[in-house]
């Protein structure tokens, strides 16, 4: 391995110190409501502006006649949608490529959160349209509404994650293994970063940056490295490498030990996603070698940014392989005997507008449908407020980008009640929740 590729693979690998703080009820509520004191919440991200108007669709003849005409080439065709039996009607279905999710929500092991989206304070179409309440900074930008949908907040000056200032409160509780509290299987995110507190990145395929190496170890590189690393360093920063290098190849070390013990037989599609899924049942499996008793998680997929013609084929891909990878992934919960224990949600820059373009694509929107999983999920249900479908309708800013009547805030709060946080520590999770007018929408049972 070349000098480059083992100081790529230090940054990698890098973790920043366990956050600091105490939360003195989290372990005792969670004990004692699923006898096993573990919780883990995993985000599955989908970048790009998942179209949810072609995920989940109304049902009912008369509002899915108005969506096959307004969305023209573009709509779902009623006899291949999926149904659903929610809230004792069928008024909803599924793309016809997301079977799994079909079962899962049919079966009560998921719910749909309905058009969900940042929000500053709730807001009307009379007020948009008078240039009145406040909004979301840059909205329909992806960076931004990527960004305000993992930090929980509207301000761009926000750089910590909810559940990264989560991790702030937790890890000095967490066990001696803490660093491994929240881990990204998908690179950099804001989602797990606290204000303290940074996540660990995990290779999917399970190939670590510091494979190479062997402290013990005689052959060049390996007492190269030993060498670099023991060294009186009279440089305050090379001093600070040293320590993160050092403790990088620890963290690597037992995060290695640990997999080697953790057992999945639970199939999964051979899908980038499903792949990164896979890991974190893995990592999941290893939480006792782990000694850890909370954990985050965020896995991703792109290719949503769909502009052009290809957008009905293209999006239909993508549900099929989100549908299969929660699907396995659920299996495997299953299979762990977990299923209460963890909680998987899905998120997205934002919806596509419900009018296609003049390519037959579509264009960035704002509320947007998602699903929560899980065997702690009062599944079965449509939460929130399903968007009014009509064009200049009451939640419509412009050619169907609808207004959200459910904010980020109020989904993730939540689930994150579920995980343990406290009403007392909720605003410091959420500065924002406190403009609505709930933090508990219903989805996730009572702890």
């Amino acid at each position: 391995m070349e000098r480059r590729d083992f100081l790529k693979g230090v940054g990698s690998v890098g973790i920043g110190a366990a956050g600091l703080g105490a939360w003195s009820d989290l372990v005792s509520q969670a004990h004692a409501a699923t006898g096993e004191d573990y919780k883990a919440i995993v985000c599955l991200f989908m970048f790009g502006g998942n179209d949810s108007n072609n995920m989940v669709i109304p049902y009912d003849d008369a509002r899915y006649a108005k969506y096959a005409t307004d969305r023209r080439s573009i709509a779902i065709p009623k006899a291949q949608a999926l149904p659903l039996t929610m809230n004792g009607a069928t008024d909803y279905a599924l793309h016809p490529n997301m079977v799994g999710m079909q079962n899962l929500i049919n079966t009560g092991k998921a719910a749909i959160v309905a058009n969900v989206g940042p929000l500053f304070e709730p807001i009307t179409r009379a007020q948009w349209q008078g240039g009145q309440g406040r909004r979301p900074e840059n909205l329909f930008s992806h960076s931004d509404q990527q960004l305000q949908w993992q930090t929980s907040s509207t301000m761009m000056a926000t750089r910590s994650g909810w559940a990264g200032r989560i991790a702030d409160m937790i890890a000095a509780n967490n066990g001696a293994n803490a660093g491994y509290t929240a881990l990204s299987l998908s690179g950099n995110t804001p989602f797990l970063t606290g204000d303290r507190f940074q996540p660990y990145k995990v290779s999917a395929s399970g190939n670590f940056g510091f494979d190479f190496y062997n402290p013990t170890g005689n052959d060049p590189l390996s007492k190269a490295i030993t060498a670099t690393l023991n060294r009186q360093a009279k440089h305050l920063f090379e001093q600070q490498w040293q320590r993160t290098v050092t403790r990088s190849i620890d963290n690597q070390r037992i995060l290695t030990s640990a997999l080697k013990s953790s057992t999945i037989t639970t199939p999964f599609p051979n899908t980038g996603l499903a792949t990164q899924l896979s890991m974190v049942a893995k990592l999941i499996a290893a939480r006792g070698q782990l000694g850890l008793k909370r954990q985050a998680f965020f896995v991703s997929i792109g290719g949503f940014d769909t502009h052009g013609s290809d957008h009905y084929n293209s999006h239909g891909n993508s549900m099929g392989q989100v549908s299969a990878a929660i699907t396995a992934f659920t299996n495997a919960m299953t299979e762990l005997n977990l299923s209460e224990n963890v909680t998987l949600f899905t998120a997205s820059d934002f919806c596509r507008t419900y009018r296609p373009n003049g390519d037959n694509g579509t264009d960035h929107a704002w509320g947007a449908n998602h699903f929560v999983v899980g065997g702690a999920v009062n599944g079965g249900q449509m939460y929130g407020k399903f968007a009014d479908l009509t064009i200049n309708g009451p939640d419509d800013t412009d050619t169907g980008r609808w207004i959200p009547t459910t904010s980020v805030d109020q989904m993730s709060a939540t689930i994150a009640k579920w995980f343990g946080v406290s009403a007392g520590n909720m605003s410091t999770v959420f500065p924002n929740i406190g403009r609505f007018a709930t933090a508990d929408m219903g989805f996730m049972k009572a702890i």
